[in-house]
């Protein structure tokens, strides 16, 4: 079939790259040519594993290509999925809907009589009543069909989301649409079945499976304070509430809290939804009310780790994104934790594996941004590890103890086991358990006159090496 896919964000080109993988004729359209360009070159906007080997495949084989002119995409096409933002609106917490509603503008008088337009863009309960009417009035009383398809992809598994779903929500109101969508999900062969649905139900499904997720996350970090209070393990509470096949362990680890693109933009979206109809929305507010103030209270815990204040102080941190696998800065818990630390006169050294050219864009030159994690924690009062990284995990520990000014580690992820990082003489301070303090290595205190080599420095397009036991570089 031929598919148009609007907008080549992160759900965009995912879905255009997915849908050309099971043989479909798709076209990718963005209004931005200097990005459409450099996806014609080959060079994606953003990082997901695999997707760069996907999307060269398909449009080696001519099932994928790429255009900014979504009026002559739209002209042939048996279905257009809308994949734009729409981000919370600054004024009141709606969702932005202007992108969505330019898209179905544009190309409504285009659209072959029988085309269906499905969104994927997270949208309010009724916008598809409302694209319906806009195409109505354009179309001088012609309707098409509207759909409500839902994306549910997490960044770092997104293809194998697309590919092998817990389910596909398609919210349609008439048969010619149901059958379109079943046509262009077929080569999935899906087990369970499409979960057809109305269209209301649908744009509800998404935003109130989000908010549930959000709630696990919010829920389980309030646990892991009183834990730390208590002296209880916030991992063994966890593992013990979540065997419980009624609640399931998934989105149960304590952490920094929540970021990207979804879950605060829509659980606000949601609260504004029941605003509207007079249904108070408590638990979502209170959800994202919990979350903020989680990472506000992040800076206390890397002063407590260093004696009440971070002036003057090195602070290494470990993970700019908001989660592993991806390059997604958008509200990640690092932000707010950098920005205060820097407020609090603290000099920061961060590295992350695939978040720095945004970091550079965010703190273009307050912040030390260097090649590899054992860069970062050169001279550190204290380390952060902000995002759970494999590399981090895997890497050998006590490579750090010569390094760090103080062995302190501030583990927001809870990587590394406590009692095994406190025998090597680290001060561990792990999430929902409390400091675990060791002796500190002999080699770590230096004398006073005591001469350091510094880390030489290069410049910022340098890829990432391997260091090989040689003294790591730095990027400013």
């Amino acid at each position: 079939m031929k598919l148009v896919v609007v907008g080549t964000g992160y759900v965009g080109l995912v879905t255009g790259a997915c849908f050309a993988h099971l043989h479909h004729e798709v076209v990718c359209v963005d209004i931005d040519r200097s990005k459409i360009q450099s996806l014609r070159r080959g060079k994606l906007p953003i990082f997901e594993p695999d997707l760069d080997d996907l999307v060269t495949a398909n449009c080696e084989a001519r099932r994928l290509s790429f255009s900014s002119d979504l009026k002559a995409a739209a002209r042939d096409a048996d279905a257009v999925f809308i994949a734009v933002g729409t981000p919370s609106r600054a004024i009141d917490g709606h969702a932005d809907l202007s992108f969505v509603f330019a898209v179905v503008r544009e190309m409504a008088t285009a659209l072959p009589p029988k085309a269906v337009i499905a969104v994927k863009s997270t949208v309010p309960v009724g916008t598809g009543d409302e694209i319906a009417l806009i195409l109505k009035e354009l179309r001088d009383g012609d309707e098409l069909s509207v759909v409500s398809n839902p994306e549910f992809l997490r960044a770092g598994s997104a293809i194998k989301d697309f590919m092998q779903p817990d389910r596909i929500v398609i919210g349609a109101d008439d048969t010619h649409a149901t059958e379109v969508m079943q046509r262009i999900y077929a080569p999935l062969q899906l087990d369970p079945p499409l979960v057809f649905t109305a269209r209301r139900s649908s744009e509800l499904i998404k935003y109130g499976a989000n908010a549930l997720l959000a709630t696990k996350i919010a829920f389980i970090n309030e646990m892991a304070d009183l834990c730390e209070r208590t002296g209880a393990d916030v991992q063994e509470v966890a593992k013990g509430i979540g065997m419980d096949q009624r609640i399931g362990l998934r989105f149960l680890q304590a952490g920094p809290g929540f970021g990207g693109s979804c879950f605060r933009k829509d659980a606000l979206a949601l609260v504004k939804t029941g605003e509207d109809h007079d249904v108070p929305m408590r638990i979502a507010e209170a959800v994202v009310t919990s979350n903020e103030c989680r990472k506000r209270k992040l800076l206390q815990k890397v002063s407590a780790a260093v004696g009440g204040t971070v002036r003057n102080k090195t602070v290494a941190v470990w993970g700019l994104t908001f989660k592993a696998n991806t390059d997604d800065l958008r509200e990640s818990p690092a932000i707010p934790l950098i920005t205060a630390l820097l407020d609090g006169g603290a000099r920061v050294q961060a590295y992350d594996p695939e978040g720095m050219p945004s970091a550079r864009k965010l703190w273009p030159d307050q912040l030390v941004l260097t090649t590899d994690a054992l860069a970062a924690a050169r001279r550190a009062d204290v380390l952060v590890i902000m995002t759970e990284w494999r590399e981090f995990g895997a890497l050998d520990v006590t490579r750090l103890l010569p390094l760090m000014a103080r062995p302190v580690i501030v583990d927001m992820r809870n990587l590394y086991p406590a009692e095994h990082m406190q025998n090597l003489g680290f001060t561990y301070h792990p999430i929902g358990r409390g400091p675990r303090a060791g002796k500190e290595p002999s080699f770590a205190a230096k004398p006073a006159n005591a001469q350091e080599s510094r880390p030489s420095f290069a410049p910022a397009h340098q890829p990432r090496q391997a260091t090989n036991g040689r003294e790591p570089a730095v990027l400013t």
